[in-house]
């Protein structure tokens, strides 16, 4: 499996930590940055590792920032990118069980890197449930499209 990663400034500490993980663990990481802690705009970072996921080139994306709201807003503007945010397993466990998420979303002010090891191996290795949630998933693609419900 390919993961994309991108960070902005305040969370390229913590995607750093993930990267060397994934790669231990066997899985390719694109790593579209930013490089440093350095100060950056967050979503040309977060536009660019779910970008890579809408164009499959990666099958999923985990991204990081400050509190990660700004980029899960930013990630949710891509289309076909399911983004949830999490701050715990339980989160990340449902937001692939349910909502079937292709992005995961973390805060660095709120996610330890420990933990943040515990929740990428959970959301990675957890399938989507489908059955009624799928019914779900086909409504947000309607909104997405622009139509509605």
């Amino acid at each position: 499996m390919i993961i994309a990663l991108g960070s902005d400034h305040r969370g390229y500490k913590l995607k750093e930590v993930i990267k060397k993980y994934l790669k231990y663990k066997g899985y390719k990481v694109i790593d579209v940055g930013t490089s440093s802690s350095e100060s950056v705009d967050y979503p040309v970072y977060i536009f660019r590792a779910s970008n890579l996921v809408r164009q499959k080139k990666a099958q999923r994306a985990i991204v990081i920032c400050k509190t990660g709201i700004g980029s899960a807003i930013t990630a949710n503007k891509v289309k076909g990118i399911r983004a949830g945010l999490v701050h715990n397993l339980k989160g990340a466990r449902f937001s692939r069980l349910h909502n079937d998420t292709n992005v995961l979303v973390m805060g660095a002010d709120f996610v330890k890197p420990v933990l943040a090891k515990k929740m990428v191996s959970l959301w990675l290795k957890t399938p989507f449930e489908g059955g009624r949630h799928k019914r779900r998933i086909n409504q947000i693609k309607k909104v997405e499209a622009g139509y509605g419900l």
